[in-house]
Parts: C-alpha cells; sequence; structure tokens
C-alpha cells in the first residue's frame, strides 16, 4: 500500500532510475497521474508535462472507465522523444491507452509507461503497446485504484498547478 501519491512516485522514481539522462520528457495524465510524476521529475531531472485525458465512465459505475479520450488542443513537444508516461494506476488501463495512441499519434519515438499498481491483464495489454512497461504492484484482486492508498484525495486543477511550478 502506497501512503499516498507522492509516495507512489518516490518509489516509481528508485525503479525508473536507468532512464535518467535517457528520456526527455515526462508526462503525468492529470489530474492524479501529475502527483505521481512530480517527484519523479524531480528526481530524474527530466521536464514534466501534463496531459489531459478524460475517462468515459460505465452508466451504472461512472469511476469505471469504459473508454478515454484526449482531446486535441494540447500542445505538448513528443515529436522523436523517449517519453514517460505516469499515472496514480490503472484499473481498466482506458485512460493509460488513450494517452499512450496521443503519444505515438504525435510522434513520440519510444514510450515507457509507469505505474505504482495496475492488475496483472493491463500490465500484459500496455506491454504489447509500447517499449516498457514499470508497474511497482499487480495484484490479482483488484477493485479500485484508490483502495491501494491510504490517502488518495481527489485533486484539483490549483493543485495540478502547484506540482508543476
Amino acid at each position: 500500500m502506497f501512503t499516498d501519491r507522492k509516495d507512489a512516485g518516490l518509489r516509481l522514481a528508485t525503479t525508473l532510475r536507468a532512464y535518467r539522462g535517457a528520456a526527455d520528457q515526462i508526462i503525468g495524465l492529470a489530474r492524479g497521474g501529475v502527483a505521481v510524476a512530480a517527484p519523479i521529475a524531480k528526481f530524474l531531472h527530466i521536464p514534466l508535462a501534463v496531459l489531459v485525458v478524460k475517462k468515459i465512465g460505465s452508466p451504472g459505475n461512472p469511476e469505471l472507465a469504459i473508454g478515454a479520450v484526449v482531446p486535441e488542443r494540447q500542445t505538448i513537444d513528443v515529436q522523436k522523444k523517449t517519453v514517460l508516461l505516469v499515472d496514480d494506476g490503472a484499473a481498466t488501463g482506458e485512460t493509460m491507452r488513450a494517452a499512450v495512441a496521443w503519444v505515438k499519434n504525435h510522434g513520440a519515438e519510444k514510450i515507457i509507461c509507469a505505474l505504482p499498481v495496475a492488475p496483472p491483464l493491463v500490465a500484459k495489454q500496455l506491454r504489447a503497446l509500447v517499449d516498457d512497461v514499470v508497474i511497482l504492484e499487480t495484484p490479482s484482486d483488484f477493485g479500485a485504484v484508490g483502495a491501494f492508498y491510504k490517502n488518495f484525495p481527489q485533486l484539483s486543477d490549483e493543485d495540478v498547478v502547484k506540482l508543476t511550478a
């Protein structure tokens, strides 16, 4: 269990140390992924950007993603770059898959997905899409991402701005 998103980011950072000097950009998925990505960016000395990914929730359970979209108006330059995509976890993997598609469509050379926690099937699916996947925990008994954190508050836009300042 992670104390909070910062704790998860610090743990991921040490696992990702091989990418110091090898990755060009860290992209945190808004909102929760930015709180995980910020300590990684600081530890690895890599610039941090924010990608907004909108989850499409299930009609009966809006927290369960059945799809996701990335608004095209975002201006992150990933052309010919090695990109670390970071989120606070993946239950279905839909938001990360949408982020991967966006980064690929915008010319990234190499893509690494970094997550504190995801179920084994999502980990397997992501490995088929990107160059590397780093996931700290892959429990088979997976309910919701927040269940793996002691403190898992909703983040505001203002929180994200503070993390990227």
